[in-house]
């Protein structure tokens, strides 16, 4: 009986998440949240990334992989996150948010995903300025100003 109730608690929660999980894609440098444009998306090289509004085509994000000069070494590689509307940078080690090999767009997706779920971006496409100072205290590693060079 146990077992029952078990496996019954299981399908429903992986039904949940199914059926609130959000599809974000990057297609034709569009960004599309369940089919709907919410942003617009620049590919300038292998390790950037720059995203627009759409209300008025002003540049809101600009993602930026940094292999800290030292390319054959990746234990020391971050990313940057620059909010340029609200004129914050965060930036990060953890990886594992965004990561996503040999396929940037795929990273660039969980990365959209990410922003959702700590509701920096809205439904919309929209930054929150508040979001956005909370997600700063949570991620920023401040790796620039303690790289000596």
């Amino acid at each position: 009986m146990a077992v029952k109730r078990l496996l019954t608690f299981f399908i429903v929660m992986i039904s949940c998440n199914v059926y609130f999980s959000q599809e974000v894609t990057i297609k034709d440098d569009k960004v599309l949240l369940d089919g709907k444009q919410i942003l617009k998306a620049e590919k300038i090289n292998v390790a950037q990334y720059s995203f627009f509004s759409m209300k008025d085509d002003e540049e809101v994000l600009l993602y930026r992989y940094m292999d800290n000069e030292t390319p054959r070494y990746v234990n020391d590689d971050y990313f940057i996150l620059n909010f340029l509307t609200e004129k914050t940078k965060v930036e990060s080690t953890d990886m594992t948010k965004i990561s996503n090999f040999m396929n940037s767009k795929k990273g660039m997706e969980k990365l959209i995903k990410w922003l959702l779920k700590e509701r920096v971006i809205n439904h919309d496409g929209e930054l929150n300025a508040d979001r956005i100072a909370v997600f700063k205290d949570k991620y920023h590693e401040n790796i620039t100003e303690r790289t000596f060079r």
